[in-house]
């Protein structure tokens, strides 16, 4: 108990917190903070030990509201919505942090983690936002071979993600906010029977990524309204029948430049070369010079801190997939193996910086970034994209004939 008993009160206005009967006690610890008596007052000493686990959770609001204008809360507070977000997700603060801003883009305030239901399958870091199995699996050092039956529920569940994001793309117009681009996906992906394996992995606050402009991966939906002339790049991931299907592409937000849209079309055709290559017994490694190739002849840089990366019954794992050339990334393609290639292309440097909330990386000079991402699966003679487009997809990129 915080500060030992309770002091004496000079006052008989005031009632036990806990029995009602006329109180002469106060709690030492609400005096200390200055406190309104009412509700810190107690008759006697039991009382005020009976009430401690529930009464002392005044002193840590109060604490809390101390720091106002820029305070900072725990991100499980029912008052944690429509705040900033820091310490990668898990905290939350009113004002908007200090941060040398490499762009003209900020952050918006965020909302309230949204609801998986109790029935749909979850992963270990949902309740808690710790990943348990995935950090120390064998598959972290071992390409996995996937069986028939993991290779048919990936194809299952990365067409429902690739059904999420073209909802998405429906959506994305001037006016509309990220925020409520993740509530389509959410919805959408709880509607398939899913779950939105970005939403608490590592305390990631929403259910996909939206990265807009100079932001290269990570950006966390939020209150923002996308502009006339903006990209952003949508990234799901959906948790289906115990595997994860990724796949992420950048939509043109009304009229955008050309220089936007040279650098979406070479995004998008660095990530199709790349595919073109995959096949059994190619090196993880080439992927990278391809990709770096066909972006430096356009005149982009390649991010070198985010790769691709391996995808089943774990979110992460082996192999690493670098985009850029000259890589040191190990071994060789095989049939069975299912991984993702997603390169990060950059107007300008390749270097990143990262904002205060932990997640969102952009680019360090605030040039435009854009990235392309498919799941995909090794076969005998070549690659199957697991995530690849539908006939029903909607024709949002005009370099695309339908």
């Amino acid at each position: 108990m915080a500060g030992g008993g309770a002091d004496a009160v000079e006052t008989a206005a005031l009632c036990c917190a806990k029995c009602g009967k006329p109180a002469h006690l106060q709690c030492p610890k609400c005096v200390e903070l200055k406190l309104p008596r009412e509700g810190a007052a107690f008759c006697t000493q039991d009382c005020f030990k009976a009430s401690w686990g529930s009464h002392k959770s005044i002193h840590l609001k109060a604490k809390l509201l101390e720091l106002s204008p820029g305070n900072e809360q725990d991100a499980t507070s029912p008052a944690s919505s429509w705040l900033y977000c820091l310490k990668k997700g898990q905290a939350r603060t009113l004002k908007m942090p200090n941060f040398d801003w490499t762009g003209t883009l900020r952050p918006y305030p965020i909302s309230k983690k949204r609801e998986v239901p109790a029935h749909i399958e979850q992963p270990d870091w949902a309740s808690d936002g710790i990943p348990k199995v995935e950090p120390n699996s064998d598959l972290q050092h071992t390409v996995e071979i996937k069986t028939p039956d993991q290779i048919e529920r990936m194809r299952e569940t990365c067409r429902i993600a690739r059904e999420v994001l073209d909802a998405a793309a429906r959506v994305i117009r001037p006016g509309i906010t990220t925020d409520e681009i993740d509530a389509v996906v959410h919805e959408a992906t709880v509607s398939a029977g899913g779950y939105p394996s970005p939403l608490n992995y590592h305390f990631f606050p929403k259910s996909c990524c939206t990265s807009v402009n100079e932001v290269i991966c990570h950006g966390i939906p939020d209150a923002r309204k996308l502009e006339d002339g903006d990209i952003v790049n949508v990234d799901v991931t959906v948790y289906h029948k115990g595997v994860h299907g990724d796949l992420n592409e950048t939509f043109f937000v009304g009229n955008v430049d050309e220089a936007s849209q040279r650098l979406v079309q070479c995004t998008y055709e660095c990530l199709e070369k790349a595919i073109s290559i995959v096949k059994p017994g190619v090196r993880f490694r080439e992927v990278g010079e391809v990709i770096n190739r066909h972006a430096l002849m356009s005149g982009f840089s390649v991010v070198k801190s985010y790769c691709g990366h391996g995808i089943g019954e774990l979110f992460h794992c082996a192999p690493n997939i670098p985009h850029y050339a000259r890589n040191k990334a190990v071994g060789i393609m095989k049939a069975g193996q299912t991984f993702t290639i997603e390169p990060m292309i950059n107007a300008g440097v390749w270097r990143d910086r990262m904002w205060p909330d932990g997640w969102t990386a952009v680019t360090a000079d605030g040039k435009c970034s854009a990235q392309f991402e498919h799941t995909l699966l090794v076969t005998e003679t070549g690659v199957e994209v697991l995530t690849a487009r539908l006939p029903t997809s909607p024709n949002v990129f005009p370099w695309i004939h339908s």
